[in-house]
C-alpha cells in the first residue's frame, strides 16, 4: 500500500511540473507570435526543451526527466521536432551577445563581461 501511495505522489509531482512547464512554454510561445520546440535527453539532469518563437527568438527549459518534458510540449500544443537542424535551427535569430559568447572570444571580439 505504501509503494502506490508514493507512486501516486510521484505522479501527481511530475503533473505539476509538467503543467507548470507548459504554462511557461505558452507564454514564451505568446510572448513570440508562437513557438515550435525540440525535447532533448540530457542524462541524470532530464530533457531540455529547447524553443524557438515565430519571431526568431529562442530560449530553453529542463524538466526533471524526458517524460515530463514531453507531457510539458504536448500539454502547451506546439509543434515539436524530433531534431534541431534543417529548417527549424535556420528560424533561429541570434544577436551580438550570442555571437560574441560564442565565437567573439576566439575571434577576438568583446568579452561581454
Amino acid at each position: 500500500m505504501a509503494d502506490t501511495q508514493v507512486d501516486e505522489k510521484q505522479v501527481a509531482k511530475a503533473d505539476r511540473k509538467a503543467a507548470k512547464l507548459a504554462r511557461q512554454i505558452g507564454a514564451f510561445a505568446r510572448q513570440h507570435g508562437g513557438a515550435e520546440g525540440q525535447v532533448a535527453y540530457i542524462g541524470q539532469k532530464g530533457a531540455r526543451i529547447v524553443l524557438v518563437g515565430e519571431d526568431g527568438g529562442w530560449g530553453d527549459l529542463v524538466a526533471p526527466s524526458y517524460a515530463v518534458a514531453q507531457s510539458a510540449v504536448e500539454k502547451a500544443g506546439i509543434t515539436v521536432h524530433e531534431d534541431f537542424d534543417g529548417d527549424f535551427a535556420a528560424k533561429v535569430r541570434t544577436g551580438p551577445y550570442e555571437w560574441t559568447r560564442m565565437a567573439g572570444l576566439q575571434l577576438g571580439g568583446p568579452s561581454n563581461g
